[in-house]
């Protein structure tokens, strides 16, 4: 028996971290939670990289938890996130297997490794009314006036930096009861991939998902009546594919744009996952380029 309670797999994007959480759930016959803010929702296949396949382990389906349970377009947050993230882990739990969290999302992964305590923040249309019209840049000024907020890191477009105000702002006028949480003991692996190689396997998965249908795929969610706002909300992808699309992106400065999107992405990601380490969570990490076998092994000898 474990002594632990969950094992979480983290890493920027690009850095196998999937296929090797998918690799350990079958070895210790187990169940993935994701922790991707964006594969919550459906027909968002390629554009937030689900990789459906690497849940396929020697001819076995892993089974995975809070991948496709929302529509495109809807708003989902960090508190619905923990709310569902707890009931996905007392359903495995309950069977009596450990749970394998992996996602790249370090606000939803360290909301539920440090069990924040959080508050269901609804709308403000005042406030988005007199903050609609300000650049990110500004709302990220605004943003850090707020001294009890700490995910700013994970803002990237106009609309995600608004709500982050909306909740900060009702945060501070309603000391309101926050969410009950769990508190875990969870083993934190930690893919290292270096730089330059993180660099080349972000570009070239880029090109590939362009050739699979990517743009298509945006095309069609788009055609189904979302709006293009809705789709630019929720970041890279999604928003310079979606500005593509609508004509205020040449193909050429699209592709540009986002690689350079997604490149600056992975080094927040780190920065975030340091900033997990300096907040008192202890990352065993894992060199990118051992066999999968290797780190598996070294994964098992930590239960």
């Amino acid at each position: 028996m474990s002594k632990y309670d969950l094992i979480a797999i983290v890493g920027p994007t690009a850095s196998g971290k999937t296929s090797l959480a998918c690799k350990l759930a079958y070895e210790l016959n187990s169940e993935i939670i994701s922790g991707d803010s964006r594969q919550v929702y459906r027909q968002m296949d390629i554009g937030t990289g689900k990789d459906l396949s690497d849940y396929i382990v020697e001819g076995r389906q892993i089974p995975y938890h809070l991948i496709d349970i929302r529509e495109a377009g809807d708003k989902y947050n960090i508190f619905e996130y923990q709310q569902d993230f707890y009931r996905a882990y007392k359903d495995i739990t309950d069977r009596g297997k450990l749970p394998v969290l992996c996602g790249g999302s370090g606000l939803y992964v360290e909301s539920v490794l440090k069990s924040y305590p959080l508050v269901n923040v609804p709308e403000n249309k005042e406030l988005r009314k007199k903050l609609q019209d300000k650049s990110l840049n500004e709302l990220t000024l605004i943003l850090s006036s707020y001294k009890n907020l700490h995910n700013k890191t994970d803002v990237d477009t106009a609309q995600r930096a608004i709500r982050a105000i909306e909740i900060a702002e009702y945060t501070l006028l309603h000391p309101v009861e926050a969410s009950k949480t769990i508190n875990l003991n969870s083993l934190i692996i930690g893919v290292d991939i270096d730089r330059e190689t993180r660099r080349r396997r972000i570009s070239d998965r880029l090109r590939t998902r362009l050739e699979e249908g990517m743009i298509a795929e945006v095309q069609g969610i788009l055609d189904q009546g979302i709006q293009p706002e809705d789709l630019i909300y929720y970041g890279l992808e999604y928003k310079y594919i979606t500005l593509h699309i609508i004509g205020k992106l040449k193909y050429n400065e699209m592709v540009d744009q986002l690689e350079i999107a997604i490149h600056q992405f992975a080094k927040r990601q780190m920065t975030w996952f340091r900033g997990m380490e300096k907040r008192g969570l202890s990352i065993h990490w894992i060199n990118h380029n051992l066999p999968d076998a290797e780190k598996i092994n070294s994964i098992k000898a930590l239960l």
